[in-house]
């Protein structure tokens, strides 16, 4: 009879144990465990059908089909101007002045000593070719020749080396009176500036457009296709921000004057276009303050993707010169670097160009909090456990009512016992008696479920934090954990590294039971936390609350070890807040009590289940 009293005692605790359980659940199918990415070096080279001219369709941009395919046409040939920088390296092609070699220095493949510092950008006839490139569109007054495109081969006019104190200017001249100018220069971060520059020497005005624009050929070979990161197409369009997948870019309509797949936005200000990847990303940047058009643009008949960033036509009379500056990020997706860009050098709406979700109101000042706490701390595993420390005090007032509703319930236990004896088996009485009994002792049933209810979308919200934001990529704790946003890197199965051989490859059917330090404890963390309340007798409850700590254990243990330390601390504090709440008030639970009660009904039921003929 005194059984009754622990399961209404619980029963709003499963309720929302079995709750949290199920959305970790649905959430672990819709977002299975992250397959190794394979460096884009180790792909085969695909067929450079993705370059060519830029002829003039009303003032806009067109691509021809005409395409260099081998190793000794011109994109081999052409001169290069060498880029340096803190950040970067690599080289501008004379040929239609494309940065298409362009490496992040301070950032690896992989955690190897030999891996190869990521490269972001790679030159036609190369896998994953990708290049960014500046000309002009022909209005009135001029023709498709008369205009510099991705194909034109530029001349050197000043510099012999890119860096951030020495810019390039590039010139190119038609033959026909106009003379074209890019001035190339680059921070000590990731933005270039191209300074195009179109003087007029003709006697009749010329009218043209200059652009910049990003090609693609193809998905990128190590693409993620991850359901809750964002790689694709971003762009701003006066404080409106877009994000359109691979997939979806070849849904748009076609546009039967080029024979393209492209949806145009024209853009009054404050705006930028560009391709997303899941840590770098490049983009047009305009002037803010002026209109342009903004284009993304698939060719189906050869793989091609393309970012314009179409600016205003500009008249130039006899005799003069006009000048537009268009700005181009490429690099790394760093927090503050994008955030001062966005401060200080007014690209507008920057910081979202990151993969906020639809959580930005929590994942934005999470993570605002947890890079402040990494530059006072130095170490990210470190601050995480302080950022769980913090978020645990933010929900105090709520945890303190729900430790003193579940310390009330235990006191109301005999009172439960007594209901239980009058009412039998009349449940309707026995639910109007417990309504009025919490009501009489002011108790409130659901306040247990308040905590974990709240736990909920911060565990998403961080969670995405760790996957989507670069600070965690390679981030080391201690130790074993040299990469938060990697899962745990050791094994039961080899006794952590005691055992000469490799833990099972993702994707086995083993590394499902390649359990590490941190999901094993994991699973500790939570059978403890129970163990501050005495088991439900229901035997459905029971076997719940049982297997829940293992199951998590192993629903996690693939899971970034940085939300891993996370869950960890977050029981810990959990199970200290706890205990100490309810002690206050008259309720201390007994935990090695309940751990030895655990383990004999365990073998009581064992024992039960066995024959006479066993038991003799």
């Amino acid at each position: 009879m005194g059984g009754f009293q622990m399961d209404d005692q619980n029963k709003n605790l499963i309720l929302a144990t079995a709750l949290s359980f199920l959305v970790i659940l649905t959430w672990f199918v819709l977002f299975p465990p992250e397959e190794p990415v394979v460096a884009p070096d180790a792909e085969a080279t695909i067929s450079a059908s993705a370059d060519g001219t830029v002829p003039v369709v009303d003032g806009d941009i067109a691509v021809s089909a005409t395409a260099p395919t081998t190793a000794t046409d011109p994109v081999a040939q052409a001169p290069r101007i060498a880029i340096q920088t803190p950040e970067l390296s690599g080289t501008l092609s004379l040929l239609g002045g494309r940065i298409d070699d362009l490496s992040l220095t301070q950032y690896k493949e992989t955690l190897d000593a030999d891996a190869q510092t990521v490269r972001l950008l790679r030159p036609v006839g190369e896998a994953d070719a990708y290049f960014a490139t500046f000309g002009w569109a022909g209005v009135e007054g001029l023709d498709a020749n008369a205009v510099p495109g991705p194909d034109t081969l530029w001349s050197v006019e000043s510099g012999d080396v890119l860096t951030p104190d020495t810019p390039v200017t590039l010139v190119w001249d038609n033959g026909v009176g106009q003379i074209f100018r890019n001035t190339v220069s680059v921070d000590e971060k990731f933005m270039f500036s191209f300074a195009q520059s179109l003087e007029n020497t003709a006697a009749n005005s010329v009218t043209a457009r200059p652009y910049g624009l990003l090609r693609r050929q193809g998905e990128p070979s190590y693409l993620k296709n991850f359901f809750i990161l964002h790689e694709g197409l971003v762009r701003m369009s006066d404080s409106q921000l877009e994000e359109t997948k691979y997939n979806k870019i070849g849904d748009y309509a076609l546009d039967p004057r080029e024979g393209t797949q492209a949806e145009r936005v024209d853009v009054a200000e404050n705006g930028w276009i560009g391709y997303t990847d899941h840590y770098w990303m490049t983009t047009l940047i305009p002037d803010q303050s002026q209109p342009f058009r903004s284009v993304s643009k698939y060719f189906a008949s050869r793989d091609l993707y393309q970012a314009e960033a179409v600016m205003a036509p500009s008249t130039v009379a006899q005799n003069e010169t006009v000048t537009v500056t268009t700005r181009l990020f490429a690099g790394a997706k760093e927090w503050e670097t994008i955030r001062n860009y966005e401060d200080d050098e007014g690209v507008g709406g920057f910081l979202d160009s990151i993969d906020w979700g639809w959580f930005f109101f929590l994942t934005k000042p999470i993570f605002f909090l947890l890079h402040m706490l990494n530059q006072y701390i130095g170490n990210m595993g470190w601050s995480i456990i302080a950022l769980t420390f913090i978020l645990k005090a933010l929900v105090l007032p709520l945890a303190y009512k729900s430790y003193v509703s579940m310390a009330k319930m235990k006191e109301l236990q005999p009172e439960m016992e007594k209901l239980k004896e009058r009412t039998g088996d009349d449940k309707q009485a026995m639910q109007q008696g417990m309504m009025k009994l919490y009501k009489d002792n002011k108790v409130n049933p659901a306040s247990g479920c308040l905590p974990i209810f709240l736990q909920i979308p911060i565990f998403f919200s961080l969670y995405k934090v760790i996957f989507v934001t670069i600070e965690l990529r390679h981030a080391a704790w201690l130790g074993w954990i040299n990469d938060l946003s990697a899962p745990d890197p050791s094994s039961i199965l080899n006794l952590f590294g005691v055992l000469p051989w490799a833990t099972p490859e993702v994707g086995s059917i083993f590394a499902i039971f390649s359990l590490g330090v941190l999901p094993i404890l994991l699973g500790i963390s939570m059978w403890l936390q129970q163990k501050l309340n005495l088991a439900p007798t229901d035997p459905t409850q029971k076997m719940i609350f049982a297997w829940m700590p293992w199951v998590f254990m192993f629903m996690l243990g693939s899971f970034a070890s940085g939300l891993v330390l996370y869950w960890i601390t977050n029981n810990t504090i959990t199970f200290l807040q706890q205990y100490a709440i309810m002690t206050s008030h008259g309720a201390r639970p007994d935990v090695f009590e309940n751990i030895k009660g655990s383990f004999k009904r365990r073998a009581k039921t064992a024992d039960d289940t066995k024959t006479p003929k066993d038991k003799k």
